[in-house]
């Protein structure tokens, strides 16, 4: 996690309770964002994996979930190839580092700021 990226966005924003609404719909969201990738990758819906994986991508990299998005990264790469059975190795770690991010988000930044 790098929290410098949600603080970052507040600061953009000039409003740091967008940021802390955003991370915590995030957290919120995780286990159907995950739940929709993980089904689209085990029915081979390369569309329905492409598009779980970019919005997973996107909003982790907004909330600081660095190697996260790193991950989905690589997997989109393995979709976008129409290799879904690399990217189906990979869903295991997607699910752990997922549920890693969104427990420190929630210990370090919406606890904290609560």
């Amino acid at each position: 996690m790098d929290l410098a990226v949600l603080q970052d966005l507040a600061d953009q924003l000039a409003h740091p309770a967008v940021a802390q609404n955003f991370a915590r719909d995030y957290a919120t969201l995780w286990t159907q964002r995950y739940q929709k990738l993980a089904a689209a990758v085990d029915r081979q819906d390369v569309a329905g994996a492409l598009d779980a994986v970019i919005s997973m991508k996107i909003a982790s990299a907004m909330v600081g979930g660095l190697r996260l998005a790193r991950l989905a990264e690589r997997l989109e790469e393995f979709i976008r190839r129409g290799d879904l059975e690399h990217g189906h190795a990979l869903i295991a770690a997607v699910k752990l580092h997922g549920s890693a991010t969104v427990k420190e988000l929630q210990d370090t930044y919406i606890l904290a700021d609560e």
